[in-house]
């Protein structure tokens, strides 16, 4: 369950931004599996990624987001894979997905300071239980050939 700090944070965040947009990435290894983070604030598995910041680009956000979430760094650039609309959480907010090949990026530190409890490299068929649904979805779709929801 989301704690209330969260819940609050959250709509405060709303509130002052009427648009908001979050970044996601699907970063492949040399076995073909793919990263998945837990974070210690909400249930379930994800795509690393985050927030946008004001004048950010989405691309500079994915590529802060998966240093400081699954100790990637990008070596390359990533390739879009597409923008979501994500109304079920926020009726304006998106998420962009971007995806990683093996050979774009090398390991290095995560920078995260208590944001993530786990890190997995998971098969992107078989995702560990959890796995929350949009997320899911987009791995279907990537790597399972299923058809594209305009809705994370």
């Amino acid at each position: 369950m989301v704690n209330l700090r969260t819940r609050v944070f959250q709509a405060w965040f709303r509130f002052r931004r009427p648009m908001t947009m979050g970044v996601r990435a699907a970063v492949e290894n040399d076995e073909g599996h793919v990263l998945m983070v837990r974070h210690t604030y909400t249930k379930g598995w994800f795509l690393p990624g985050g927030g946008v910041e004001k004048d950010e680009p989405a691309i500079e956000a994915i590529r802060r987001e998966l240093v400081e979430e699954g100790g990637v760094q990008l070596d390359g650039t990533p390739l879009l894979v597409g923008v979501y609309s994500n109304h079920r959480y926020f009726r304006n907010d998106h998420v962009v997905l971007y995806r990683v090949p093996s050979g774009f990026w090398m390991p290095c530190k995560a920078t995260s300071r208590g944001e993530i409890a786990e890190t997995a490299w998971v098969d992107p068929l078989a995702p560990p239980e959890g796995t929350t649904p949009g997320n899911a979805r987009r791995l279907r779709e990537l790597y399972g050939g299923a058809d594209i929801d305009p809705f994370w």
